[in-house]
This record gives C-alpha cells, sequence and structure tokens, in this order.
C-alpha cells in the first residue's frame, strides 16, 4: 500500500459506545462538504489511499469503528445498528456542516444506519454496498469472498492482517454474523437525502442487480460502476474520488 501517511491526522472521539479514532486529511472548503468516510470489515487502512484522494479537493475524515483498528474496547459486541449510532455521535459531538457520508464494504451498512434522519447528512456514498441477497450466508459469503480475492490486488490480504489479529477470530465472526442478519434496504427507504452507489466491474460479493436495485429505493439515486473488484478503491484511489467529487458538488 503506498505510504499516504504525510498530512493526516488523528483524534479521538469518546462516544456513546466506546472511543472512535479518526484520522483527517486535507482541508475545509466553502463550495464542497467534507467527506465523512466508514471503514469496512474490521480494516481501516486499506482507505488511506481513497481518504488522501478526497484530500485533495475536500477535508476528509476516515472513522474507525469501537473494537477495531485504531479504536478503543466497545461495551459489549456491537450490532450494526449501533455501530451506526457510534457513527451518529461522533457526526453529533462534530461542527463540520452538512457532510457526505460514505462507507465502503461492510462499511456501507454502518453509514445506511448513521445516515437515515441525520441532520448533519447531505448525501449518502455506498461503495461495494453488503450484503447483496445473493450472498446472505456464511457458506455463500465465504465462496464469493475468495472468488473476489483472485480479482484483488496483490499486497491487500497483507495489508489487513495487523487489523484482523487486533479484533480476533471471536469478534470477526460476530462481526460477519451481524452484518450477515443486517439488511439495509429498511433504512435506506427512510433516506430522504442523495444516494450514490458504486461497485467495482469484477466485485464478485457486489451484484450489478443489487447495487441498481439500491439505487432505486430513494428518490434521488444513482449508480455507477468504476474498474476494478471488491476493494476497487485500494487499487486506484482517483477513480472514485472523481464520482464522490461530483456527487458532493451537486448536493452541496
Amino acid at each position: 500500500m503506498p505510504d499516504v501517511s504525510l498530512g493526516v491526522t488523528a483524534s479521538f472521539h469518546d462516544g456513546v459506545l466506546g472511543r472512535m479514532r479518526s484520522r483527517s486529511v486535507g482541508v475545509p472548503r466553502t463550495d464542497v462538504p467534507e467527506v465523512v468516510l466508514v471503514q469496512g470489515m474490521a480494516v481501516a487502512n486499506y482507505l488511506l489511499p481513497g481518504l488522501a484522494a478526497f484530500g485533495q479537493w475536500t477535508r476528509a475524515h476516515l472513522l474507525e469503528l469501537p473494537g477495531f483498528a485504531g479504536s478503543g474496547e466497545p461495551p459489549h459486541e456491537l450490532s450494526v445498528q449501533e455501530f451506526g449510532r457510534a457513527v451518529a455521535d461522533w457526526l453529533a459531538a462534530r461542527t463540520l456542516g452538512r457532510v457526505i457520508l460514505a462507507g465502503h464494504s461492510s462499511g456501507t451498512q454502518v453509514a445506511v444506519e448513521a445516515a437515515a434522519d441525520h441532520p448533519a447528512v447531505a448525501g449518502l456514498v455506498l461503495a461495494s454496498p453488503t450484503v447483496d441477497p445473493a450472498a446472505r450466508g456464511l457458506l455463500r459469503l465465504l465462496v464469493r469472498w475468495q472468488l473476489d480475492g483472485r480479482r484483488e490486488p496483490p499486497g491487500l490480504t497483507r495489508s489487513h492482517w495487523p487489523e484482523w489479529k487486533r479484533a480476533g477470530p471471536r469478534r470477526l465472526f460476530h462481526l460477519v454474523r451481524a452484518h450477515l442478519l443486517h439488511g439495509m434496504e429498511d433504512s435506506l427507504a427512510r433516506l430522504t437525502v442523495p444516494l450514490l452507489i458504486l461497485r467495482g466491474e469484477q466485485d464478485r460479493l457486489s451484484t450489478p442487480a443489487w447495487g441498481r436495485r439500491l439505487a432505486l429505493i430513494v428518490p434521488d439515486g444513482r449508480y455507477a460502476e468504476l474498474p476494478g473488484a471488491h476493494t476497487f478503491p485500494w487499487l486506484d484511489p482517483q477513480a472514485w474520488s472523481e464520482p464522490v467529487r461530483e456527487f458532493a458538488q451537486a448536493v452541496r
């Protein structure tokens, strides 16, 4: 993974469900909202290149959920809804104005829960949304994850290991199970702000039909495909930066 540590600042928030670390890049601009990005399945570092790309045109923040990455311990193992509550609490504690809330992979489910009815959210971006109905089952999810892994760039799994190790197998199993039990459709139906769905063309975890179906749930939903597999922002951070920038400027 490229070295993107230069210019990244870290801060901590003692929230309702545990301490959360956030890492931020860029500077606020008057003509575009800030971006708040929710980490993926137990891992956050792989999103730093994509965060740096956002930081070229706004201030962007990467949120790490309680129990994972650089955040503290939660009071108990959290549900997806509770992770969403933690993100909503982080947003309420900041004076960022209206923001673009984004999530990648399992972070999309958390972002949806945080965004529903939240006054600080001007728009929602779901990149590689999960869990596709075609993969809702532990065995089906595992098979699709392995198939997708064949299309991911070298080094991605190696970059995940320290964060997976921090989480541990018991917490990882709980996390996977919690996300398999969660469906985002009902929460999306309450969304009153624009929605952008992004999907990698070679993604084996999220299908085109799923992405398009999600975009149709809200009145102002958009769908776009980009080169790459499920973790496409890691391979080419600029590829997702431009559509998110255009979306942010349109909904500000």
